[in-house]
C-alpha cells in the first residue's frame, strides 16, 4: 500500500526551493531578526538589545513596511537561505535557522499551531519586551540576555 500522505514543505524543500510565498510563511514573526545588535569588534561576540527597528509593530512584531523596507531602513538585513546559513547572530528559535538546520519546527510556530498568536503565547516574541530605536541613544544601555 502507497503512503499517500505528504509532508510539509519545510520538510520536503530546501530553503532555496521554497516558493516566496513558502519563505515568507515560514518567518513565525517573533521580530528577534529587527532588534539592533552589538558586536564586539575584537572577539566578534554578539550583544543583543531590546532596541527595534522603527519599522518593526510592538504589537504584531512585524514590520510596519515590510515592502519598502529597505528603503527607509538601510541596513536592514534581507534573509536569503544563503544569508541564514552564514549570518552568526540569527537566534536559535529562527524557523529559517532551524529548517536549515534539519530540525523540526516548535509546537508554537504559526505552521504548527495554525494561529500566528502563538509565537506570542509562548513567550518567544519580542511583544512587550521592546523599545523603539527612537527612544535610544545608547544601545550599550539596553544589552539583554533573552533573545536565545
Amino acid at each position: 500500500m502507497k503512503n499517500t500522505e505528504t509532508l510539509p514543505f519545510w520538510k520536503e524543500k530546501s530553503l532555496e526551493q521554497m516558493s516566496t510565498t513558502e519563505w515568507e510563511s515560514l518567518c513565525d514573526g517573533c521580530g528577534k531578526c529587527c532588534l539592533h545588535k552589538i558586536e564586539d569588534e575584537d572577539t566578534g561576540e554578539i550583544a543583543y538589545t531590546n532596541v527595534a527597528c522603527r519599522l518593526l509593530d510592538s504589537k504584531s512584531c512585524r514590520c510596519s513596511n515590510y515592502s519598502k523596507r529597505i528603503h527607509f531602513v538601510k541596513d536592514c538585513q534581507v534573509l536569503n537561505p544563503k544569508k541564514v546559513r552564514r549570518l552568526n547572530w540569527l537566534p536559535s528559535t529562527c524557523a529559517y535557522k532551524i529548517v536549515a538546520e534539519g530540525r523540526d519546527l516548535p509546537s508554537w510556530h504559526p505552521l504548527i499551531s495554525g494561529t500566528r498568536d502563538s509565537v506570542h503565547k509562548a513567550g518567544v516574541s519580542v511583544k512587550n519586551k521592546i523599545v523603539s530605536e527612537d527612544h535610544v541613544k545608547d544601545l550599550e544601555d539596553f544589552v539583554v540576555d533573552w533573545i536565545f
